[in-house]
């Protein structure tokens, strides 16, 4: 019996990713992740999967970004009982980030509510805190580099992939067939997550392609952002900086952490960490130390290098504060969460900065910010945007395109076939010419839900 894949997301764009390998009658999801971004794509989210959750067999998680696990709270609600196999660093993520995503969906549907700016009535959340909360029992954790059987006579094996605490590559193993996810990697010289395991060998590969068709500059983060700060303080404006919770926000406190000891920027600037969920991460990296680059004193400093905002009544109090101040708040693309206020307030004053820290997918309203608009749509009113924005290029936590292709040329010997997945369409099909031309290997860009034999 052959075995298939089903690319139930993160085809054809750079979200929701859900791949469903099945053999015979067993089947098995690697990743399940939200859509976001444009509406078709977050209305997905709303569609039933083509398959009875309850008949999916067991799932494997390469890493917590919501875009990989942020589908999971609605998928045991609708009756998914399997186990959920990840990393310990994963697990423990998806422990912070599941709950806080559900937290904020409720937040949202009840704000929309009061202000009545939503198209439904009522709004509801996709799923709850509490749906969040119950999905948790099921997350297994397995160590990087040990086997084990997801299903009978299914095999798994999680290597590093650096990107984010916990982040892993997946090799399963079915049917004699060897199957390699490459989940999101990371860059090889990244400021504080180690680099990629190099590839193992494997008949299929499914690889990101994020940063598909384009490579990171030479200038390094630090180079980027100090200036930027630099002149935030001298005129006394408010940096409002999206981060991902999980690792980019910590990647930036190591950032200006690093700029203060330089004296590149006042040591006095005031930086706030806005964001429960950041904060909870931020501490996880004292527990997971093998799996970052960070000694033990940069890690503890990690907790030292901001204000840490916990309660919506300290965040409230933000709004009060004069700069200069950097805050950091979630979400990385400005999609939801407490940065969205942040913006509202502060978008409209030139002495203010807004920071876009990585790739910002279409449609969302950190591309909205980065195409240069005057305008961005918050909370159902259009908010002007009169604040500097500055985007970066050197703090992605993605490989690029030179990068991705030489974790492919790591494996042993060349795969049947590769599919290019997780990528916007011209990143995918850029990232699939420079396969086929500088590795000679077969290689597709799937479709959404199409399903391909392995």
């Amino acid at each position: 019996m052959s075995v298939t894949i089903s690319f139930l997301g993160g085809a054809g764009t750079v979200t929701g990713s859900k791949y469903l390998v099945r053999h015979g009658t067993e089947c098995l999801l690697v990743d399940c992740g939200l859509f976001q971004g444009y509406k078709p794509l977050r209305l997905r989210n709303w569609t039933p999967l083509p398959i009875v959750p309850n008949q999916i067999g067991a799932l494997l998680l390469t890493h917590a970004h919501l875009d990989h696990s942020g589908y999971l709270p609605l998928l045991a609600r609708e009756g998914f009982t399997g186990p959920v196999y990840a990393s310990s660093g994963t697990r423990d993520l998806c422990r912070i980030l599941l709950p806080d995503s559900g937290h904020i969906q409720e937040e949202d549907a009840a704000f929309a509510n009061r202000h009545g700016f939503s198209r439904h009535a009522p709004a509801m959340p996709l799923y709850t805190r509490q749906d969040a909360l119950d999905c948790l029992p099921l997350l297994k954790a397995h160590d990087f580099g040990l086997t084990f059987q997801p299903l009978p006579g299914w095999r798994d094996t999680f290597s590093p992939a650096g990107h984010i605490l916990g982040a892993a590559s997946v090799l399963l193993e079915v049917a004699g067939r060897r199957i390699l996810f490459s989940g999101d990697l990371g860059r090889p010289d990244d400021l504080i997550m180690n680099p990629p395991a190099a590839a193992p060998a494997a008949d299929t590969v499914l690889i990101e392609s994020t940063y598909g068709d384009r490579r990171h500059p030479k200038e390094d983060v630090l180079e980027e952002l100090g200036p930027a700060l630099q002149k935030l303080a001298r005129r006394g404006g408010v940096a409002v900086i999206p981060v991902f919770a999980v690792g980019r926000a910590q990647a930036l406190l190591h950032v200006i952490h690093l700029l203060k000891l330089r004296g590149d920027i006042p040591t006095s600037l005031p930086v706030f960490l806005d964001s429960p969920m950041a904060v909870h991460t931020t501490h996880l990296f004292e527990q997971h130390q093998d799996h970052h680059r960070l000694s033990s004193s940069e890690t503890r400093a990690l907790t030292h290098s901001a204000t840490m905002v916990n309660s919506t009544d300290e965040s409230r109090a933000l709004a009060s504060r004069h700069g200069p101040m950097v805050i950091l708040s979630a979400s990385g693309m400005a999609t939801g969460g407490r940065v969205l206020h942040h913006l509202a307030l502060r978008a409209g004053d030139h002495r203010n900065m807004i920071v876009l820290t990585g790739f910002q997918a279409p449609g969302t309203r950190g591309a909205t910010l980065a195409s240069g608009a005057k305008s961005v749509r918050i909370h159902g009113h259009d908010v002007e945007v009169k604040a500097e924005v500055v985007q970066l290029q050197s703090a992605s936590a993605h490989a690029d395109s030179n990068q991705l292709l030489a974790w492919l040329r790591t494996m042993p010997q060349a795969p049947d076939q590769v599919y290019v997945v997780h990528g916007e369409l011209n990143a995918a099909d850029e990232f699939r010419k420079r396969i086929e031309r500088d590795l000679g290997w077969r290689v597709i860009v799937p479709e959404h839900s199409s399903t391909w034999p392995t």
